[in-house]
């Protein structure tokens, strides 16, 4: 009763624009994203409501009021954090992280194209390959006040999406890096209003959005880990993209979109605009593909 009442009180964003999708296979010769594809990512969509809570040694902040709701399924968003990290770089001439990544099967994490985009290529013999002098890691435990890492190389790309702004990449330390999350293959039963989060790492990003309400909302803080509450409020089913209203910003790129009752990924984020609407890359055409089931990933 208490959790319909909340769902109430929270204002529905607008629907917005579907995402792009077409049905093909990972391959690690898909081709990079045009600028068109790539402009315009992460947004904030509510400018109430919606917040953005510092991760803390693996705890995330208390909750608002109107998202009391979270206390109750503490443990079992908290599992996930340690699952969700960040992708850094060295070497680069100019960015040190890139976005968010999380283990979607054994040893394997997934991210956008259009972050993979920011650190490697595809070589002349059609496969994506890192940048000369770049190397990549991700780091689990990149949140607010934390001083240990949590670091592991990325190996290699595994698979770049052709037409879906995902990709797989090889985590050195295989299935003992962090645990896989469990997918949504069809079981959960999403739709509009669906208590939803995202957890990953917003970064500044006032090309984008609106500094003073940046401010409100991230109090200045960015590039750590945040548990980011928000509902689905369309989808489509021609294109098979989520849209969601939680607070996300550039770095959120990859992040999770997990559905509050079961615990379980049921999107990808890719981008957004500006009070809008969010995208998300359903994972059910992920499990369609069939990929990702023969590299190990679970799905529910």
């Amino acid at each position: 009763m208490q959790r319909d009442v909340v769902k109430r009180s929270l204002e529905i964003g607008r629907s917005a624009l579907d995402g792009f999708y077409n049905e093909t296979a990972f391959s690690a010769r898909s081709g990079p994203m045009d600028v068109e594809q790539v402009e315009g990512l992460e947004s904030i969509v509510l400018t109430v409501g919606r917040p953005a809570l510092l991760i803390r040694s693996g705890r995330f902040d208390a909750p608002p009021e109107t998202w009391a709701m979270l206390e109750g399924n503490r443990d079992v968003i908290e599992a996930l954090f340690r699952s969700i990290g960040r992708i850094e770089l060295d070497g680069h001439p100019s960015l040190e992280w890139v976005g968010t990544g999380f283990m979607i099967a054994p040893g394997v994490l997934a991210t956008n194209r259009h972050v993979v985009q920011e650190f490697a290529r595809l070589s002349p013999q059609g496969k994506w390959v890192m940048e000369p002098g770049v190397s990549a890691r991700v780091d689990f435990a990149e949140e607010m006040d934390t001083v240990t890492p949590n670091e592991h190389a990325i190996g290699g790309i595994i698979g770049v999406h052709s037409a879906l702004d995902v990709a797989l990449l090889e985590v050195d330390g295989g299935p003992l890096a962090a645990p896989a999350l469990r997918l949504d293959g069809g079981s959960v039963a999403l739709g509009r209003g669906r208590l939803s989060f995202v957890v990953g790492y917003p970064a500044l990003d006032s090309r984008r959005n609106d500094p003073a309400l940046m401010e409100t909302i991230f109090a200045g803080i960015y590039g750590v880990k945040r548990l980011q509450p928000g509902l689905l409020t369309d989808w489509s089913a021609m294109r098979r993209a989520y849209i969601h209203d939680c607070s996300t910003l550039g770095g959120n790129s990859g992040s999770c979109l997990v559905d509050l009752d079961s615990g379980v990924v049921s999107g990808i984020h890719f981008g957004g605009r500006f009070l809008d609407g969010n995208w998300a890359i359903s994972t059910r055409d992920l499990a369609a593909d069939g990929y990702l089931a023969r590299l190990g990933a679970q799905f529910v």
